[in-house]
């Protein structure tokens, strides 16, 4: 299956490097893959592979090589100034590829010696959107609630072998990549914060009352958080407000990369599918379209409160709340309507008989309200 990003990471590797990032298994190296067809007598290169380190090293690649594709290469010392002399020096017609893991993203941002000379896409789980072109909106949205997106467990379409999956897929996240990330001593803390969070989904998140839970400092519990999210295992949907500054001191929301991993009823799993499709949606124009897109949730200091908002250029353009089956309008997102009314509101009904305009309020079934999103 060709995914999502697949036309203009061709188009834009003429032009520059392109970076690849996203979660671990979410599919980067399968998806490189795919663009080699685009270019004439490509060269698929891993860092962790013995006799390809060497080809690295050296770069002994063929010289009519279209396309050199660099897996894993944030892992050799000096890679960015290796890369930045390797682009430099590259003969005219060839084009390079830059994959990783979530460390890739975070490593890029220190530092400017590729400065203006590589493209970054983040890479997310397959979507409504992705999976409509080969089934109903409505089924794809019920596979991604049951089984989440990622390829492997998705594709498998078997309850058994997503629960094998997820259980290895976090084991090695916590004893591989968190540990080697992080240099972290107290793998039983977060162990435990990760399950505190499966349960917490869609909830803002006290970052003091996780550390009484945990018998931790709140600092401590923010560190943990930051390394969770810079692995792309969370992310986090912090609530709107004009001043940025004050939104960036209110409680976030966490949400799974993986909504399979989501520890609660399908409703919780729906928020939490929905979340990812937002992110994704935002993120791939920010990637393709340089576009100031952000993605949120709004509560009033008294408690009133909408799922999701999304932003643009810093002014909002639409609510949107999540139900599984209720056909009624949200009291709270009708509030907000009500004082915004150039502010679209969504009602996503998963299992809507009918569609219906009610106050300003639409409301969609959610499946086909996600597969139209950008991506």
């Amino acid at each position: 299956m060709e995914r999502y990003l697949h036309d203009q990471v061709v188009k834009d590797l003429h032009k520059k490097m392109v970076f690849i990032t996203g979660p671990r298994q979410v599919g980067k190296t399968f998806f490189s893959k795919t663009i080699q067809s685009a270019f004439k007598n490509p060269v698929y290169l891993n860092n962790d592979d013995i006799s390809d380190i060497k080809i690295i090293r050296r770069r002994s690649w063929p010289l009519n090589a279209g396309l050199i594709i660099l897996d894993e290469i944030h892992k050799m010392d000096g890679w960015k100034s290796f890369l930045k002399g390797t682009f430099d020096t590259r003969g005219k017609e060839q084009a390079f590829l830059v994959t990783g893991s979530a460390r890739l993203d975070t490593f890029r941002q220190t530092g400017d010696s590729l400065a203006g000379r590589y493209f970054n896409y983040r890479l997310n789980p397959l979507s409504v959107k992705e999976l409509s072109a080969a089934m109903p909106p409505y089924e794809a949205l019920s596979a991604l609630n049951r089984l989440g997106g990622f390829p492997e467990p998705l594709l498998s379409a078997s309850d058994e072998e997503a629960d094998r999956w997820r259980r290895q897929y976090y084991t090695d996240l916590v004893r591989e990549d968190i540990m080697d990330f992080s240099r972290i001593t107290e793998i039983r803390v977060i162990r435990l914060l990760l399950e505190m969070l499966r349960k917490r989904v869609g909830s803002p998140l006290s970052f003091a009352s996780l550390a009484n839970d945990l018998q931790v400092a709140p600092n401590t519990i923010r560190k943990y958080v930051e390394i969770l999210e810079s692995l792309h295992i969370i992310f986090l949907v912090r609530p709107f407000h004009k001043n940025i500054a004050r939104s960036m001191l209110k409680e976030p929301k966490a949400y799974f990369y993986d909504s399979g991993y989501a520890d609660g009823d399908e409703g919780l799993r729906l928020e939490n599918t929905v979340a990812v499709s937002l992110l994704k949606h935002a993120q791939y124009l920010q990637d393709t379209k340089g576009a100031d897109i952000s993605l949120h949730y709004i509560r009033t200091k008294d408690g009133r409160e909408v799922d999701f908002s999304l932003a643009e250029n810093g002014a909002l353009t639409h609510f949107i709340e999540v139900k599984l089956s209720d056909g009624d309008v949200s009291r709270n997102l009708a509030y907000f309507k009500e004082r915004h009314k150039e502010v679209k509101a969504v009602q996503l009904v998963h299992n809507a008989r009918n569609e219906q305009q009610t106050g300003g309020v639409s409301i969609v079934r959610a499946g086909d309200w996600l597969a139209g999103l950008a991506a």
